[in-house]
């Protein structure tokens, strides 16, 4: 089961440091401010809730997400259980919320929880309850263990993340969680909104931001959990590393204090003298060599981050 190539460190050592400067730098600021913070995780909640549930299949947009949690509409042609899946997530998120502290340590008892919130209305003679036959997952390059096997398998995972035996930094650790979760498929359904509502409260209970992943991201995402059955984890670390900075950005954003400008990189080559093309900068951005985020199908940074950059290189030659 613990099948994990390392290697990969080297590579995204930059991007994990950065990573840990920005949880000092909003952990230096506290407290922030309450309006601005609030906005932001209304915000955020929604955003995690589209996503996680139009990576699944679910067909209603961002504004009619909204609508459906914000106003309390009901949308038009769109069925029950897309309606159930939106309004369910958000119940799995406030949960959630409530186990968020420093103190934390996973349970399964909590992943039965939000699993059961997650499939409310929808499965319940499944919701919370671990699977008790064989799966088959189309477009993957695995068989999920034998249901048998299913409990003493999560618990091993969870007895994992709270030892760390290879010590893993906080986003390695939720990245290999999420990977784990996945290949042991723990139930019938419901496992991807699981896993990624799980693996973000291992991530907000040390002081990060929910790293949330994007629908044009879908087809990385799961190319990624593909190469992980290999051991090969760097395709997936560094997803979950660029979803991270996005929201980490975000938040940093609503300082009153922040330089921070992001625009898309497109602009930023038109609007500023350069010395990169918009090409290699998106290029940078895609392998995390730059500070940078994903909004869409557009990469946006900062004209400090592409200096910085140029300056570590003359620094390295």
């Amino acid at each position: 089961m613990w099948n994990i190539d390392l290697t990969y460190r080297e590579k995204l050592q930059a991007t994990y440091d950065r990573l840990y400067e920005k949880k000092k730098l909003l952990h230096d600021a506290r407290p922030l401010p309450q309006i601005a913070l609030q906005k932001i995780k209304e915000a955020l909640s929604v955003e995690w809730t589209y996503y996680s549930n139009h990576i699944e299949g679910n067909t209603l947009t961002l504004r009619e997400t909204q609508m459906v949690l914000q106003e309390g509409v009901t949308i038009k042609g769109k069925s029950l259980r897309e309606h159930f899946e939106v309004k369910n997530h958000e119940i799995a998120l406030q949960y959630l919320y409530k186990l968020v502290s420093k103190d934390y340590q996973l349970k399964a008892g909590d992943i039965l929880d939000i699993h059961r919130y997650v499939l409310r209305s929808i499965e319940d003679d499944y919701a919370g309850r671990l699977r008790n036959a064989g799966v088959r997952i189309s477009g993957t390059n695995f068989m999920p263990p034998n249901a048998l096997k299913v409990p003493d398998l999560l618990d091993e995972l969870i007895t994992f993340v709270i030892e760390n035996p290879l010590q893993l930094n906080d986003i390695e650790l939720a990245t290999v969680f999420h990977h784990k979760f996945v290949w042991i498929h723990p139930f019938f359904d419901g496992n991807g909104r699981t896993v990624r509502l799980v693996m973000n409260l291992l991530l907000l209970k040390v002081g990060f931001t929910p790293a949330i992943i994007l629908t044009n991201d879908r087809k990385k995402y799961y190319t990624a959990l593909n190469s992980a059955n290999n051991g090969n984890y760097y395709k997936l670390s560094l997803l979950m590393a660029q979803a991270l900075e996005r929201t980490m950005n975000i938040y940093i954003s609503s300082l009153p204090d922040n330089d921070l400008n992001f625009r898309k990189i497109s602009n930023l080559v038109q609007e500023e003298r350069l010395p990169y093309g918009q090409e290699y900068l998106s290029l940078l951005a895609r392998q995390g060599k730059i500070d940078a985020h994903k909004e869409g199908r557009n990469w946006l940074t900062t004209k400090k981050a592409i200096e910085e950059y140029r300056a570590k290189r003359k620094r390295k030659r």
